[in-house]
């Protein structure tokens, strides 16, 4: 009787088993299979060639390191050593023979971006402003005096020049072709530590009313941009210019990853003006400006909010001679819309002064279309 019951629960446990077995094969039938872990391998690369790409960039660097360059300023300033003797009260006494002053050298450092074999250099005007003495390091550790050819401080970009006659210009490449999310690298000498570079990515294009410059394109990235590394390189993934790094937004002074560069279009237009005529020409039409709201849409009566309010006119000016008045809403200039004063003060600048311009317009209901000729724009004090 024991032998029964012995076999009647070794049979009970074994199909008990198998069922259980066929429960697991039912809910995982992947188990049945006899075919190993299947990892995902990345696939086999050419380890000869890292110089392009995502693994490393040291062939961009390579191309354009060597035409970046530190640069050193100093501008010296007069001080008085004893300001009791400026009181007015004691100089009616004594006159000026107690004032005593002193020399103070202020140093100051940047980048900049040789632009031409023949010693031409492209910085910020902000980098060399009111300096006495301008010195650049090369990439190899060569000093050399340097002097100002031409500043334009409405770009915030100046040339400087050293009498070295085989410098290795660097390439420039063509900014509008930009897009976000392209790979940038920043090169130039941040905090006077030396030669560095930094990589980010274009995050936007065509940054204005930042309050930085009168005319603002700039390029946003965030690659680490600190101070010194003003008037140094913004290249792409090949080592071309494609920007000067002008600023940086911090509340910290150091980098937040927003940094804005000029576009190398615009630097390349203010470089050669300059390096040809010693300052920039541009176009200039003699008004002042103001942007459409909704308020003055209503005001007007006026379908959309666009266009820019003529709220003055220089007499005798471009516009003034063209036959346009206060209170007109300029709406096109050679059929190019137009939607803040900003736009047109840019527009207008990129015309070569003589050139004729259609100017549409309203007067009221009236549609206008007028033509100026541009004047050259005042050199800003």
């Amino acid at each position: 009787m024991n032998i029964e019951k012995l076999t009647g629960f070794i049979i009970t446990s074994i199909i008990a088993g198998l069922a259980a077995s066929l429960v697991i094969l039912f809910v995982n039938p992947s188990l049945m299979s006899d075919k190993p872990l299947e990892i995902q391998e990345a696939p086999q690369r050419n380890f000869d060639n890292l110089g392009n790409g995502p693994v490393s960039y040291a062939e961009a660097v390579k191309k354009a390191a060597p035409s970046v360059v530190n640069i050193y300023t100093t501008k010296i300033t007069t001080q008085q050593i004893t300001p009791l003797f400026a009181d007015p009260f004691l100089q009616h006494f004594f006159g000026n023979s107690l004032s005593q002053t002193r020399k103070q050298r202020e140093s100051s450092l940047g980048s900049g971006v040789i632009v031409d074999s023949r010693g031409y250099i492209l910085t910020n005007n902000h980098v060399i402003e009111g300096a006495d003495e301008i010195r650049i390091v090369l990439a190899t550790g060569q000093t050399l005096q340097a002097s100002i050819i031409g500043a334009d401080p409405e770009s915030d970009l100046a040339i400087i020049k050293v009498n070295h006659y085989s410098l290795p210009a660097i390439t420039f490449s063509r900014s509008s072709n930009l897009q976000v999310g392209d790979v940038v690298l920043a090169i130039g000498n941040p905090f006077g530590v030396g030669q560095t570079v930094t990589q980010g990515i274009v995050s936007a294009t065509g940054r204005n009313q930042l309050g930085i410059n009168t005319f603002e394109n700039f390029i946003q990235t965030d690659a680490a941009i600190n101070p010194g590394n003003s008037g140094g390189a913004l290249v792409n993934a090949h080592g071309e210019l494609i920007g000067i790094n002008t600023a940086i937004f911090s509340k910290s002074g150091g980098s937040q990853g927003i940094g804005f560069a000029i576009p190398a279009d615009l630097a390349r237009g203010v470089l050669e003006q300059i390096v040809e005529s010693g300052h920039v020409r541009r176009g200039w039409l003699g008004i002042a400006g103001q942007d459409i709201t909704p308020q003055l849409a209503e005001a007007y009566a006026l379908d959309e909010v666009t266009g820019v309010l003529i709220s003055g006119i220089l007499e005798n000016g471009p516009a003034d001679k063209a036959g346009l008045r206060p209170g007109d809403i300029i709406t096109q200039i050679d059929n190019q819309p137009l939607g803040s004063a900003f736009e047109i003060l840019n527009v207008i600048a990129t015309r070569r002064p003589g050139t004729e311009i259609v100017i549409q317009a309203h007067r009221g209901k009236q549609k206008l279309e007028l033509k100026a000729v541009v004047k050259e724009r005042p050199i800003a004090n």
